[in-house]
């Protein structure tokens, strides 16, 4: 779908209510003034805060309810203000309903009028830093997130919230970092999906697909199964594999019905296969749980791709009215507007404004780099859109949608060859990304057509014939001598220059890093399967570090 990438930022939020940790991950020391826990519901969605782990809603409400009657009795228990607090944020997310983002705001003040944050009181940072990355401010949670990491390092709650930061501000060699410092923290289901994700981002699908398994087997709920589960349909997804996606998240709405990520996302595959009367009713069903902006985006467009321009404008004047109720509560929600006026708008430079607006205010992730440069393209500047283009291919991820808008661009720019590649690459990523823009994909690839005649010369820059007659030539001459010959060149090079086994070890990381295989393996995975002996290949190998490889050009 067009809003392909909206999904991906917001897949903390939308996945997030259940995969993300942190949003409810207070310590288990509250009860030195709170109750202890209480079997049934409210014990359950205790238990799940002081683990991370997530907590149905029915179990969230009880939680919420048990701590709004306990902090009118206890005004002064900042851990429970606290506690109060992130569970409206979790609610939030869950539900899609910015108001409790605002409730939110009020309990976790009131926490930190107790005991300020920076007087020791994390668990109400990291609350109000969760609280900024559902509404989409990520410069505010960074700097909340961080100021909680240096007053409590070893709190692997605060972990994931940063990464979410991190990960909306493109900052991704911060966001390898948190993960590794989540991961030497934490071990479970809660972690291991975290991971998925960000290996996701780096384009290592097979670690990726992995560690999403792992989670659903570590998984200690229903809701936390179904969020590892909602994430392995994704990766199946974005493999254009419609068929398989809906099996997992079939497998997820078996166990948490209300899981409105999941069935969005099966409208979305369920269209891909020409099922779209099913498709409209799990998108419907998506909306009535969760009137989220891009869900209303991504149903309007299939509308339209169907010729049903009626229906598709009802959802976009529905895009509209709930990304201004969503500012209301303070959710910044233009990166989906900026999205849809690029492509359905009437004011194209209002898109660019206000993707330029969003770019500078430090929101450099490669969904909005890509969401700016194609606003450039469509407001006739195909020149400034390249750039923007690049940075969000070239940080690894596999996203068909991205390739078709730089691919898009390059044709634009009379760039054939590029442009005829990255249009071929959205295709075979996934010919179903979007029920509007795959057909553009395809005719735009026809009418590029056959590279020119000529093959290996055009490809290669040289003729291969040629090559080998100078060769000839070479073969029936003297040989120079080594004082004057390139042999002696290339052997004073091979002098100067360190053997492989020689390179200072930081030099050696950063080369190895930027050797990314491109069967979805992570470079430490790669490598760990090419060196190890025959006998040992079915061993696991180790755990591939998650520090971003560095950006390349991909031409």
């Amino acid at each position: 779908m067009k809003s392909e990438h909206v999904k991906n930022t917001a897949i903390s939020t939308l996945v997030g209510a259940t995969l993300v940790v942190g949003v409810i991950t207070i310590a288990p020391g509250w009860d030195d003034k709170g109750p202890r826990p209480t079997p049934g519901a409210v014990g359950r969605a205790m238990s799940a805060v002081g683990t991370g782990t997530p907590a149905s809603l029915l179990d969230l409400s009880a939680l919420i309810e048990d701590r709004e009657r306990w902090v009118r009795a206890h005004p002064r228990d900042e851990e429970s203000w606290a506690v109060l607090g992130s569970a409206y944020v979790e609610r939030g997310s869950r539900t899609a309903d910015p108001a409790y983002y605002t409730q939110a705001q009020d309990a976790l003040q009131r926490s930190v009028d107790v005991l300020p944050g920076e007087k020791g009181n994390v668990d109400a940072l990291v609350g109000l830093a969760a609280l900024a990355n559902a509404r989409h401010d990520f410069a505010k949670a960074r700097t909340l997130g961080e100021s909680a990491a240096k007053q409590k390092p070893r709190r692997w709650g605060t972990y994931p919230v940063l990464i979410d930061a991190y990960s909306g501000l493109g900052d991704y060699k911060a966001v390898g970092k948190a993960m590794d410092k989540l991961a030497k923290l934490h071990q479970g289901g809660q972690t291991l999906g975290r991971m998925a994700e960000v290996y996701r981002e780096r384009g290592w699908r097979e670690d990726a697909a992995a560690k999403a398994y792992d989670a659903v087997g570590s998984a200690e709920s229903d809701a936390e199964k179904a969020a590892a589960l909602h994430l392995l349909g994704d990766l199946s997804w974005e493999r254009g594999e419609p068929e398989e996606a809906i099996e997992q998240y079939d497998s997820a709405l078996k166990l948490a019905p209300d899981h409105h990520p999941s069935l969005a996302s099966r409208g979305r595959a369920l269209a891909a296969l020409g099922r779209t009367d099913e498709a409209f009713r799990d998108y419907q069903s998506a909306l009535d749980h969760a009137p989220l902006p891009e869900y209303a985006l991504e149903a309007g467009e299939l509308y339209q791709s169907l010729g049903l321009d009626g229906d598709a404008a009802s959802q976009y004047a529905r895009l509209r009215k709930w990304a201004e109720r969503a500012g209301i509560d303070g959710v910044n929600e233009e990166l989906v507007l900026g999205l849809f006026e690029a492509d359905h708008g009437d004011d194209l430079d209002a898109a660019v404004r206000r993707l330029q607006a969003e770019w500078d205010r430090g929101h450099r992730s490669m969904y909005v780099a890509d969401a700016l440069g194609w606003a450039l393209f469509r407001a006739g500047n195909a020149e400034d859109a390249l750039p923007h283009a690049k940075t969000a291919t070239d940080q690894g991820m596999r996203s068909a949608l991205f390739a078709y808008h730089r691919g898009e661009i390059e044709r634009a720019l009379d760039l054939p060859g590029p442009a005829r590649r990255h249009l071929g690459e959205a295709l075979r990523i996934n010919p179903y990304f979007s029920p509007l823009l795959a057909p553009e994909a395809r005719d735009a690839l026809d009418e590029l057509g056959e590279p020119p005649p000529g093959g290996p010369e055009d490809l290669l820059g040289y003729d291969p014939e040629e090559m080998e007659a100078e060769a000839e030539a070479d073969s029936a001459s003297p040989s120079p001598s080594p004082s004057g010959s390139d042999s002696g060149a290339a052997s004073a090079d091979a002098e100067a220059s360190p053997p492989p086994d020689s390179r200072p070890s930081e030099v050696a990381s950063e080369n190895e890093e930027a050797s990314e295989p491109s069967d979805g393996r992570s470079p430490d995975a790669a490598r760990a399967t090419q060196s190890a002996p025959e006998e040992n290949q079915s061993e696991e190998s180790a755990e591939p570090s998650v520090s971003p490889t560095p950006s390349r050009e991909s031409e």
